[in-house]
């Protein structure tokens, strides 16, 4: 599932091209990315038929269009896609709704898996994700405070890392290479975390979607590419992530996979220990 660097691109590349644009008709061509609106597909398409982009905005994983007052959330889910198109050009498979815009270009919404949405909020423009926590690129994401909401919760670290009520934007990808850096087992104590070390990791985690962002995010496969349809290069950077078996870059240790809440973790047995009773 794209994380915060990988949604941050494809707003990043949006933004370029939509801000300014009227949207002129919509064709939803599957009724599912929109099945939360209340009038169906004609009913969301009536919503946003004629309205301009003020902007392109986005918390953790949610990214919206700012359409003054209202607002259209997009969530990617497991493979949704945006491209920007010439009407012409043939469609990919998996295309699920067609805004056209007044330059005569034709944005794209693509989900194979859909369990991506498009969502139309009456009032939302501001902030449609409430529910949401900041991000640690927000400028008023408070790490200090975050760190120590983090250490009151009675649970592990990467389960609190991952709840995107207290941060937003880390998924399974990051958590690990953010864990990796700080020098954590993800299944160490909240409670026995320092200050000192909970605002440790919360740095590292903005620090490596960082270098995340400027390598264009993480593509293991064509589920995640930006609106020019281009793959993310920071795979290669990764530290943790997906390295079973292969020596830990700090300390030659064979990394390890384990299971976690039906996903699989990435740590050094070395490097991320529990601590002891």
């Amino acid at each position: 599932m794209p994380e915060l660097p990988e949604v941050e691109v494809v707003r990043r590349g949006l933004e370029k091209h939509l801000v300014g644009r009227q949207i002129r008709d919509i064709t939803v061509l599957h009724p599912r990315p929109v099945r939360s609106h209340p009038g169906g597909p004609e009913g969301f398409a009536a919503n946003m038929r004629g309205r301009s982009i003020d902007e392109v905005a986005r918390r953790g994983k949610y990214l919206w269009l700012v359409l003054g007052p209202d607002a259209m959330i997009a969530h990617l889910g497991m493979s949704g896609q945006f491209r920007i198109n010439h009407p012409s050009d043939p469609r990919l498979r998996h295309t699920r709704v067609l805004f056209d815009l007044d330059d005569g270009t034709q944005l794209r919404f693509i989900d194979q898996r859909m369990f991506g949405g498009l969502e139309f909020v009456a009032e939302g423009g501001a902030c449609p994700v409430p529910h949401i926590a900041r991000d640690p690129f927000d400028p008023e994401f408070d790490v200090e405070d975050v760190a120590r909401r983090l250490r009151s919760r009675r649970t592990t670290v990467k389960r609190a890392i991952l709840d995107q009520r207290l941060i937003s934007g880390v998924g399974n990808i990051y958590a690990d290479e953010s864990l990796w850096r700080a020098q954590l087992h993800g299944e160490y104590p909240t409670a026995q975390l320092a200050q000192a070390s909970a605002v440790s990791l919360l740095e590292h985690a903005r620090a490596v979607m960082s270098e995340a962002l400027a390598a264009g995010g993480t593509s293991f496969d064509s589920l995640y590419v930006n609106v020019n349809g281009e793959s993310g290069y920071f795979e290669r950077g990764l530290d943790a992530y997906g390295r079973e078996d292969r020596p830990c870059r700090r300390c030659a240790t064979l990394m390890v996979r384990q299971r976690f809440a039906g996903r699989s973790s990435f740590l050094c047995p070395e490097c991320q220990r529990l601590p002891r009773e």
